[in-house]
């Protein structure tokens, strides 16, 4: 049985330990989070604090935007626009990773203390009954202190939760 999480496109570019996993897991992806790669591609804004990182970063997330536009995983990601809530068919990461697309739509619920990518983030793993996975530490803080009924992983934590899920999974029969 695979693993799944919630998280952002970026975190795939950011942390390459997620395309490499010790087991089977599958990345739920806002398609907002897809767009926002566009965005930090072109962005002055430095993502990480060394600009050799910085230049290492933007060129991985560069990577992950040719592979989405690979005519197959393009055609994946189409698909899944034309409903809300829709999933894309699986996009293969690597040997034990893989991604799926999900049209999810903002619906202001958790209004000013979340961003839109954020309340998709929530509302996705609300729905889809699967944690987060984020290296927002402010983000972390503010799920807690305001009581959302989601279960969150700190990327740090990445190991610890595949390895919470591999528990889970085997209790659960």
């Amino acid at each position: 049985m695979s693993r799944q999480f919630v998280t952002e496109a970026v975190m795939m570019a950011i942390y390459g330990q997620l395309l490499v996993p010790r087991g089977p897991v599958e990345y739920i992806v806002p398609y907002t989070s897809v767009l926002e790669l566009y965005e930090l591609q072109d962005s002055e804004e430095p993502l990480m604090n060394f600009p050799e990182d910085d230049t290492h970063v933007k060129g991985k997330i560069k990577e992950l935007i040719n592979y989405f536009e690979a005519p197959l995983n393009k055609k994946k990601i189409n698909r899944c626009l034309a409903m809300p809530w829709a999933k894309s068919s699986t996009i293969l990461l690597g040997g034990q990773a893989q991604m799926v697309i999900i049209n999810s739509m903002d619906s202001a619920q958790y209004g000013e203390t979340f961003d839109p990518i954020e309340t998709e983030l929530l509302l996705t793993s609300q729905r889809e009954k699967t944690p987060i996975l984020t290296d927002q530490f402010e983000l972390i803080q503010r799920i807690i202190e305001g009581g959302v009924p989601v279960q969150v992983y700190d990327i740090d934590d990445f190991d610890f939760a595949m390895e919470e899920g591999t528990r889970s999974s085997l209790t659960d029969n």
